[in-house]
Order: structure tokens, then C-alpha cells, then sequence
């Protein structure tokens, strides 16, 4: 699962980034450490040129209580092992939490990076998982619903996540799962709620794990409630130096012949930095 993430952008960088601009009243100063329930910057299907603020906790808009669901597997109930390389069924579009959303409600979440656990530690052992090269904000691929509170009447507009298998990257920490990282060339289909089925659900695959690097932090982060930029102070080294990643990324491009990269990894990298 990825229950934790980081944006520390300005709003004017998002609004550059995603062609997406802040409507009025729109105020978000940023977090080391955004939690479910908390509220974050999205860019939704229908009004692909605003900055909207949701929650990070979706409830379908049939639930009889409030279920803030923060994940959402693109595999569904298949794939219960999270092979890395399964190619089957995305079942995602089968589960009534989200068969709705999976076809119209769909969403960008600007992120600068993503903070995950491992199998049995949890967030006791918890790594920051960013993109090579200074690539953030990224936009992990989401879905949203509305949900009205039945006594109160109030309307939540809340996101979650899409995960599928976790890339060689994630084995490492080690864990089986990843958000959805979408290729900026890919976020307009995505965000098009008439996208054909089939071209959506063929985007919720592991991203390229040769474009990313992790290191640990502190165990700090577990509670919401922690701040500021110590949170993501690099505790050890990245899981991957550059030298290692630079051979594996030459080997991969060898066997399958040259192709252009949408993303630059050939630059030193550094810890990330607000």
C-alpha cells in the first residue's frame, strides 16, 4: 500500500507543471508528510485545468458510512501474491468501490515523492521513494468519488491511490507494492473520462525502476502529525548507487534496442531536497 506521501512544491510550480491553475481560495503550503484524511492538491478529469483539493481518503458515493479507502488495487482481487510481472486482469474495474470511478472519476496526484515500509516493519522502517534526476513533481495515477454524509448532509470529495506490483526497486526495501506512476505523456489519457477501458487499465503497471531511487528515513513519519523537513533527512545511503543503476539501465537499452527515454537519468543524483 502507499499511505504516505510528500508534496513541498508551490502552487505556482504545480500550476506550470500541470497546466492546471489554483482557483480562488485555493491554499496549500505544502507537507512532508501528507496522511489519509488529509486534504492535497488533485487535478481531476472533468476540469483538467484547475487545482482541486481533496481528501486523501475516498468513500463511494453508495456507502452507508464513511470508509476513506486510500488504495485502490489495479489488480483487484487478482494478483494476490503481487507478482511483479503479472500481465492479467486488472481488477480494479470489477470492485464496486471502484468500477465507477475507474471509468469517469479519474485523477492526477501531484507528488514530489512517496514514503513506504517494509513488509514486516512498516513504517518502523521507512524509506522516501523518489524519481532520478530531480523529476517532481510526478503525478501518481488516482481515482476520487463524492460522498454525502447521511445525518450531516456534508460532501466529502475524496481520492485514493492506485497501486499495482512493486518494481525491483520496491523488492529491495523490501516491499510488494507501489503507487501508480504515470508517464507525463500518458496523464492526459488518463484524466480523459472517455478514454477507452482497455487504454486506461493498460497504464497500471510498476514504473521504470531504473529511474528511481530510495533511502531510509525516520521512523518519525508514522504519525500524522509529524512535520517539516526532518522527517526525510536521509538516515543511510539510496538503496542504488549511480554506477550500478547506469549498468542496468545500459543493459536493459542494449537488449531492446535504443528507444527514446522520457525521463533523463544520466545526471548525478542527490538525496531529494525540498
Amino acid at each position: 500500500m502507499c499511505g504516505r506521501y510528500l508534496l513541498v512544491q508551490k502552487v505556482e510550480v504545480l500550476e506550470k507543471r500541470f497546466q492546471a491553475e489554483a482557483p480562488p481560495g485555493f491554499v496549500f503550503n505544502g507537507s512532508y508528510n501528507i496522511a489519509p484524511g488529509q486534504i492535497a492538491p488533485v487535478i481531476v478529469g472533468h476540469q483538467p485545468h484547475s487545482l482541486q483539493l481533496f481528501r486523501f481518503g475516498l468513500s463511494p458515493f453508495w456507502a452507508k458510512k464513511d470508509m476513506m479507502l486510500i488504495n485502490a488495487r489495479a489488480e483487484g482481487d487478482h494478483n494476490r501474491e503481487d507478482a511483479s510481472g503479472y500481465a492479467g486482469a486488472r481488477g480494479i474495474i470489477e470492485k464496486p468501490s471502484f468500477r465507477k470511478a475507474i471509468r469517469s472519476q479519474r485523477c492526477l496526484i501531484p507528488a514530489d515523492a512517496f514514503i513506504e515500509g517494509t513488509i514486516i516493519e512498516k513504517l518502523g522502517k521507512p524509506f522516501l521513494v523518489y524519481l532520478r534526476n530531480k523529476v517532481r513533481p510526478f503525478a501518481m495515477a488516482g481515482i476520487w468519488d463524492q460522498w454525502k454524509h447521511p445525518e450531516s448532509g456534508a460532501e466529502v470529495f475524496g481520492f485514493a491511490i492506485v497501486t499495482t506490483a512493486g518494481n525491483e526497486l520496491m523488492r529491495m526495501l523490501p516491499h510488494h507494492r507501489m503507487p501508480v506512476i504515470l508517464n507525463p505523456r500518458d496523464e492526459a489519457v488518463w484524466l480523459n473520462p472517455d478514454a477507452p477501458l482497455y487504454k486506461i487499465t493498460r497504464l497500471l503497471n510498476p514504473f521504470d525502476a531504473s529511474l528511481m531511487n530510495a533511502y531510509p528515513i525516520t521512523p518519525a513519519v508514522k504519525s500524522p502529525k509529524a512535520s517539516g523537513a526532518d522527517l526525510i533527512k536521509p538516515l543511510g545511503q539510496p538503496l542504488l548507487g549511480e554506477t550500478e543503476v547506469m549498468v542496468k539501465r545500459n543493459m536493459m537499452l542494449q537488449g531492446m534496442g535504443n528507444r527514446k527515454q522520457s525521463f533523463n537519468d544520466h545526471n548525478p543524483e542527490e538525496p531529494i531536497k525540498p
